[in-house]
């Protein structure tokens, strides 16, 4: 088979990297990818929004499968846009269409979504500029923090977390009325803060059955403590010590099958990953948000735990026959530790010279944010690398991922060295 990933972070390298190692995987190409998915694949210098570029290298590389990694060409329709077009109406995309994308692209939906199907989830509602007097009495109802989302898509900020009544207020006309973030904007979701532990369950599903993949746990802030700025992802932890098979069988009855049903009864034909990321509230689960791909970093501890070849389960999902798959899960942990630019999520500088790259070793190291220059490999983002190893315990797989931070090195270079420290 001839695959086509389409993204260039590290998600789409933790991707490309399994994907290589499939005896049934004949070409591998990536767009655009970064220096990493090159070790794995043709990289192809084609945005991931760029739908009639990507239609041509389809064409031309006679591509047999696209799988999807972020979610912008999603909510925008790629996977319509394939079924839609003589030339490429039959070769699957593993993502869903748009209309299952509004599961991540519209945080109001989702929360709706949840109501009618009896998903536990924060009690919330959602406001425009109409009636945002509304949505001012509605925070005075609520417990300190307050929780403010922007409806759509916002590029991982969209989410505003704060003590102050009388900031959450400001805040939320800021948002409505002075288009702090856009049209994602234009609807604000408000709810209740739910006081628990986070974690992430990820689901592959065909639209019929689904397979309950590895969860994770991921670190957000900016600084150690998790204290600071949001980030798109520091580190990952998986499997999750609190995420046990009793925890697991409450959101696979509470959530999964709620959510596969759901979408079923709306007539979505949802064929992907669907990102749960819940909230363990004294051991019960409630869904703080969906998302309609794998998570990033998670998806550098998830995508090696799994022991068998993933285009045979990506197959499933094509053919609508993943009832018939089964795959194996490696049982040690796994860690991943993100290096990060200098000023990190705030603005930082790119094309940075990359040294002490390892060669082999226990250590998978994934690119998030690099490139080739004059064949050396150069930052390109702001998360730069993650670095994702195996041990018998946290502490063991996180140390062989600290080991190889220290060692690499670029000017600015930043990690959080407490990743994991809370699970241990």
């Amino acid at each position: 088979m001839n695959v086509l990933v389409l993204g260039s972070g590290g998600r789409e390298h933790a991707f490309a990297w399994k994907l290589a190692q499939s005896k049934t995987l004949a070409n591998l190409y990536i767009a655009p990818g970064n220096a990493g998915t090159a070790l794995c694949g043709t990289n192809v210098p084609i945005g991931v929004n760029d739908f009639e570029a990507i239609k041509n290298l389809v064409w031309e590389k006679d591509i047999n499968l696209v799988l999807v990694g972020p979610e912008d060409p999603l909510v925008n329709g790629i996977h319509d846009f394939f079924l839609n077009d003589e030339v490429l109406r039959d070769i699957p995309v593993i993502g869903p269409k748009q209309d299952g994308a509004r599961l991540e692209g519209s945080k109001d939906f989702s929360k709706q979504f949840m109501s009618r199907y009896g998903i536990p989830t924060a009690r919330y509602a959602s406001f425009t500029r109409h009636n945002l007097e509304d949505g001012v009495r509605f925070l005075e109802t609520l417990q300190s923090p307050y929780v403010l989302k922007a409806d759509g898509l916002a590029a991982g900020k969209g989410v505003l977390i704060l003590n102050s009544l009388s900031e959450a207020k400001q805040e939320l006309r800021h948002m409505l009325l002075d288009d702090k973030f856009g049209k994602a904007g234009n609807t604000v979701v408000i709810e209740e803060f739910l006081d628990g532990i986070e974690c992430s369950v990820f689901v592959l599903t065909d639209g019929l059955s689904y397979k309950i993949l590895p969860a994770a746990k991921d670190y957000k802030r900016i600084g150690e403590g998790d204290t600071g700025l949001n980030t798109g992802g520091m580190g990952a932890i998986s499997p999750v010590p609190f995420a046990d098979e009793e925890f697991i069988k409450k959101v696979e009855d509470q959530v999964v099958i709620p959510t596969i049903e759901g979408l079923s009864k709306e007539n979505i034909d949802y064929r992907g990953f669907i990102f749960i990321g819940l909230m363990n509230c004294k051991g019960q689960p409630k869904v703080i948000e969906y998302n309609c791909r794998m998570g990033d970093p998670e998806t550098e501890v998830v995508i090696p735990r799994i022991a068998s070849d993933f285009l045979d389960l990506l197959q499933g999902v094509a053919n609508q026959s993943l009832h018939k798959t089964s795959y194996d899960i490696h049982p040690e942990v796994a860690a991943t530790v993100v290096l990060v630019s200098g000023g990190y999520p705030g603005d930082y500088t790119k094309g940075l010279p990359v040294t002490a790259l390892p060669q082999g070793g226990d250590t998978l190291v994934f690119h998030s944010g690099t490139a080739l220059k004059d064949k050396e490999v150069v930052t390109n983002g702001g998360r730069v690398f993650a670095l994702t190893s195996f041990g018998k315990s946290i502490e063991e797989a996180v140390n062989k991922s600290f080991a190889v931070a220290k060692t690499i090195t670029y000017e600015g270079k930043y990690f959080r060295s407490d990743i994991g420290k809370d699970l241990m």
